[in-house]
């Protein structure tokens, strides 16, 4: 009996001694922290004014559902903000991603479609502004060549009157030759000589007078006969003369109306390449208008893509730095929730009284 009260008294004494070991062992920890020593200086303070230990305990207890609130609603906060980031993570990288794709989209379309046509267009008109010039020279060259060909006409027609007028006053001087004189004779001759120099040009009535002068150079035009045939011939030749003024203007009326004519196409081809140009130009008006639309939208479009990387850059940095806050916090609170609780533990030891900070 006195061996087992006496293993029963070591017992409680070595298991004092323990406990003595550890409360000493959790005040030393206490005082390492500014928030462990102001609760030893609570407790000291409790323990010098005498007051209930229960109200104590009461108040830690009190502090340590506090600590674990405040804990729990900072994890819930901060898994808020985490759901919150990765939706805007994800939001705007689904908008990097629609710009990048609206970027890409209208530069296609500009580089494959819009652009080719511009220049397809634009060469197009070149083209009929080549034509128009072409034209224009063709109706230049055209009226030119009228107004050659019209002095022409005209310098034939003069001589021609000419040759008639020279062919009247031929026939005029053989009605007067009954008994010429020499130099009556010398007259006409040179008066038919007259009238080859101004048909000498016209190829077809130069060998008819040739043959009047060859006639008229051997006679000494005493016979009547003779002088009958020769003004026979000159009025024959005159005849000529007029029927050729004649085709002749009527050729040149003609030629006037084909020329007119020809002036009249080229005009309307004229005005159909306008029409042509006119047309184009309201396609490339229209080209060049889209192509100033969508190369804004590219534009913004990529300033929207650098924006967004610039707010998703932002965001990252924000919830990280708010990642480091919520760390630091967790390990604050959870820190003093363990100082709380090994606080807890020396006011509920056995004895405090002799805690001193």
């Amino acid at each position: 009996m006195k061996t087992v009260l006496l293993i029963t008294l070591i017992a409680i004494a070595f298991t004092a001694r323990v406990q003595e070991k550890n409360l000493a062992k959790i005040t030393t920890d206490l005082k390492k922290s500014t928030y462990g020593n102001a609760l030893l200086h609570l407790v000291e303070l409790h323990s010098m004014v005498g007051g209930p230990v229960q109200e104590l305990v009461d108040a830690i207890e009190e502090l340590i559902n506090d600590l674990e609130e405040e804990l729990e609603e900072l994890e819930f906060n901060f898994q808020q903000r985490t759901n919150e980031h990765n939706s805007l993570v994800i939001g705007y990288e689904q908008d990097i991603q629609d710009a990048v794709i609206d970027v890409n989209n209208t530069q296609d379309t500009l580089d494959n479609l819009l652009f080719p046509r511009r220049e397809q267009l634009q060469v197009r008109i070149e083209q009929i502004q080549e034509y128009q010039e072409a034209n224009r020279q063709n109706y230049d060259e055209a009226v030119l060549t009228r107004e050659q060909e019209h002095e022409d006409f005209e310098f034939q027609v003069a001589e021609l009157n000419d040759a008639t007028a020279a062919v009247d006053d031929a026939l005029a001087l053989l009605s007067s030759l009954t008994n010429p004189s020499l130099l009556q004779i010398k007259r006409f001759q040179n008066s038919l000589k007259n009238i080859e120099s101004k048909i000498k040009s016209r190829s077809k009535m130069a060998p008819m007078i040739k043959a009047l002068i060859t006639l008229a150079s051997n006679q000494n035009f005493s016979d009547q006969g003779i002088i009958g045939q020769i003004v026979d011939a000159l009025n024959e030749f005159r005849n000529a003369i007029v029927d050729s003024i004649n085709a002749q203007t009527a050729a040149e009326a003609d030629a006037q109306a084909d020329h007119e004519e020809y002036l009249e196409q080229l005009d309307a081809e004229f005005a159909e390449f306008q029409r042509q140009i006119n047309r184009i130009n309201v396609d490339l008006t229209a080209t060049n208008e889209k192509i100033d639309q969508m190369s804004e939208f590219r534009d913004q479009r990529e300033a929207d893509r650098k924006q967004y990387i610039a707010e998703l850059e932002l965001e990252n940095n924000t919830y990280a730095e708010e990642t480091d806050i919520y760390t630091n916090l967790k390990n604050e609170f959870t820190r003093e929730l363990g100082i709380s609780e090994q606080a807890l533990s020396v006011v509920k030891s056995a004895d405090f009284t002799n805690i001193q900070v």
